[in-house]
């Protein structure tokens, strides 16, 4: 990707976070949270250690890291949108996370002093950054010897329930670019030729519940999908919610809400030591 585009890319995606920052994660649908949760947790960080967050966001990731190291520790959050930033600094301070620090930083090239951290996590970001190989290797540079790096992305990268609803209203695209996050083994490549060893790769399935249509209309806007309805006329909008109430009816349950299992991949790597 060009220089040019790649910074388009960036301003695009940190207006799009900016604009949800206030609503993001807290619609009532635990999402990231539980996801950065798990992440941390195959992680292990410990008391004492340094903990980076990369695209923090809201903080998922960020304070599970914070409370793992203790006060003697330190868990620093980066994030390209200034509202995200700004909102989690407010939340760290709340909670009493004396501990963390939250920088307004592009997660691509972050400028922070080499072999510093213990121990990195990257939930939900690495398949939105331009250049996925670069970052992950400017991110090793980041880590001590033998340091840690976890990623989070979707096992299913091409998740029909999240994206279908919107297929008919937007551009057909004619043909799909194979990814490096289609498949387990392909993350893991990716994760090798950045330089890490000991990669692996785990799933688990998270059961997302929507109350009704309106709630997932609300989550749906409180993220990064959120660009995808502003791609699309506003007028057209009631007939995306009649698609998307045609395609969560075969998730509803016998209570009448709407329940997916969303399959989500945890890799974990090291720094060579």
């Amino acid at each position: 990707m060009g220089v040019a585009r790649a910074s388009e890319r960036r301003a695009r995606t940190a207006a799009v976070f900016d604009r949800v920052s206030d609503v993001y994660d807290s619609v009532g649908v635990p999402w990231f949270t539980p996801i950065a949760e798990r992440l941390v947790g195959e992680l292990r960080p410990r008391q004492g250690e340094r903990a980076l967050d990369l695209g923090c966001g809201r903080g998922a990731a960020l304070f599970a890291l914070a409370e793992a190291v203790g006060p003697g520790g330190r868990a620093t959050g980066i994030d390209l949108a200034a509202g995200m930033v700004e909102a989690t600094r407010a939340e760290a301070r709340a909670r009493g996370l004396e501990q963390t620090d939250v920088a307004l930083m592009d997660a691509a090239a972050p400028e922070l002093p080499h072999g510093a951290y213990d121990v990195a996590a990257a939930s939900f970001v690495i398949f939105f950054l331009p250049g996925p190989l670069a970052a992950l290797r400017a991110w090793r540079e980041l880590l001590v010897p033998g340091g840690r790096l976890g990623l989070s992305t979707f096992q299913d990268h091409a998740s029909g329930w999240l994206d279908e609803v919107f297929q008919d209203f937007l551009p057909a695209s004619p043909f799909r670019a194979a990814s490096p996050f289609d498949t387990d083994e392909g993350v893991e490549r990716l994760v090798r030729a950045a330089g890490y060893d000991a990669v692996r790769s785990t799933t688990f399935t998270l059961d997302v519940v929507f109350r009704d249509l309106a709630q997932w209309r609300a989550w749906s806007w409180s993220h990064g999908q959120r660009a995808t309805w502003e791609r699309i006329p506003e007028r057209r909008h009631p007939e995306v919610l009649t698609a998307a109430a045609r395609h969560l009816e075969r998730f509803r349950s016998a209570d009448g809400t709407y329940r997916i299992g969303q399959s989500i991949r945890l890799t974990l790597a090291e720094r060579p030591s």
